[in-house]
């Protein structure tokens, strides 16, 4: 049995000693397809590790955490999704559609970002929704393993990749509603604005899902028109809507207006949507320190609270007056805030993709910078959160030497066992502070340990 440090340092001894470089993985890498479609050749030149114990223990953690997220609205508002809503920082033409939008169970699809931390890997947001990036993670790790001195590896260590791509698909079946076999037609909706420049890939991802069962076609959302009880894609009926636009592109000019007839059509059960709309509640921010908050322990059960220990740091919303600092200790935020930069980020609650995100630490976050920003996200809704100090990753360079880079793990849990590692990084001499889309960004996906008492 092994674990992540030990898998890394024993990669990283046996590609040094066939004296490989990055390059030797990466001209392997596909240049056609899905993957190429995604990622070109922007790749980090070996996929990380995670031992059995360790996946097991953060599946576990991560699932409790979704459970307390869940129970957020009961605790706290009293079911009130309005109020609670309100809470997560969603505006009113957000709320209206939250509103109206047909009620569902929550989703399975999540996925928790994580960095890797001395202590573990620490949480640093939580996302649930069909727009969530990540499930080709594992056809990624499937590319890399043609690499032979990985593959070999791999067999040595008992390390397997996760087909996230394929429990997604299980997922849109069961919780739309359809029967395996019964291959429902599928429109994945994407917002306008994105569709030119991520369509290739939508299509690729419909030509895969077509083959697992599902008749997928992709489009924009101003392809999609209601008509005579159905939802139709370019002419075509549709059973189940997949959605990939957010809650916040409703604060797009237009953007309810896009929307909107198709919340309405679930809502009439004239289409299936995954996933609802109001999953994306639970992706906020504001949760997390709803979570952190110390006079909201005592309502979470003991693995609730343990887990939410284990991997989520301080998190507090951006409001005037007294906060319980870590150790139990009072202090004004703002006065805290001030005092403490280089140990604290400022975080927007709804927005993603490192969006309006400000790190205390950066050099360009000057004093100034910090109070000017801390002052206009007072009672706005912002959060601060504890400075997660990342372990960097080491990986294969252009000669072969160990280069560091500054990782962001993507979890996919599962009530079962772990679902999939979806990582994102930057050199860690970068200059960056936190994990932005762009083309200095390197994508890699989880090689897991197999549980040693399983046989095979």
């Amino acid at each position: 049995m092994f674990d992540h440090a030990t898998l890394t340092t024993r990669y990283l001894h046996e590609v040094a000693r066939r004296g490989e470089t990055a390059g030797d993985l990466l001209a392997l890498m596909p240049t056609t397809g899905i993957l190429a479609a995604r990622y070109g050749k922007n790749y980090l030149p070996r996929p990380v590790f995670l031992g059995h114990d360790e996946a097991t223990r953060v599946n576990s953690d991560l699932w409790h955490v979704r459970a307390a997220l869940l129970s957020l609205p009961g605790l706290l508002y009293d079911g009130d999704l309005t109020a609670f809503a309100r809470a997560a920082g969603l505006a009113g033409p957000q709320i209206d559609v939250v509103r109206r939008a047909p009620a569902g169970p929550p989703t399975a699809w999540v996925r928790a970002d994580m960095y890797p931390a001395a202590e573990g890997l620490r949480m640093m947001e939580f996302n649930m929704g069909s727009g969530i990036a990540g499930s080709d993670s594992g056809e990624v790790c499937r590319a890399m393993l043609r690499y032979p001195p990985l593959r070999e590896f791999a067999r040595a260590h008992r390390l397997h990749w996760l087909d996230t791509m394929r429990e997604q698909v299980r997922l849109i079946f069961a919780e739309s509603g359809f029967a395996p076999g019964s291959r429902p037609t599928i429109g994945l909706a994407v917002w306008p604005e994105l569709f030119q420049r991520i369509g290739p890939y939508m299509h690729k991802v419909s030509r895969r899902w077509r083959a697992a069962g599902l008749d997928a076609h992709a489009g924009h959302l101003g392809q999609f028109k209601v008509h005579d009880g159905r939802v139709w894609l370019r002419g075509r009926p549709v059973d189940i809507i997949f959605r990939t636009f957010l809650i916040e592109n409703l604060l797009v000019p237009g953007g309810a207006e896009l929307v909107l007839p198709l919340l309405d059509a679930a809502a009439r059960g004239e289409v299936a949507m995954f996933t609802s709309i109001e999953s994306d509640l639970y992706g906020s921010k504001a949760l997390l320190a709803m979570l952190s908050d110390h006079a909201s322990r005592h309502l979470f059960t003991p693995a609730q609270q343990a887990a939410i220990d284990r991997v989520l740091p301080w998190t507090r919303l951006v409001r005037p007056g007294p906060v319980t600092l870590d150790d139990g200790s009072v202090a004004d935020l703002l006065d805290y805030a001030l005092a403490h930069p280089h140990d604290l980020v400022l975080k927007p609650a709804l927005l993603h993709g490192g969006i309006g995100v400000l790190p205390g630490w950066h050099p360009d976050t000057t004093e100034g910078v910090w109070r000017d920003a801390l002052a206009g996200a007072m009672g706005a809704p912002y959060v601060l959160q504890r400075r997660i100090r990342v372990v960097p990753e080491l990986a294969p360079g252009e000669s072969g030497e160990p280069v560091p880079w500054e990782t962001t793990w993507g979890i996919f849990p599962r009530a079962e066992s772990l679902g999939g590692v979806y990582v994102r990084a930057f050199r860690s001499d970068a200059k960056m502070a936190v994990t932005q889309y762009g083309p200095h960004i390197r994508s890699t996906g989880g090689l897991v340990e197999r549980d040693p008492a399983a046989s095979g």
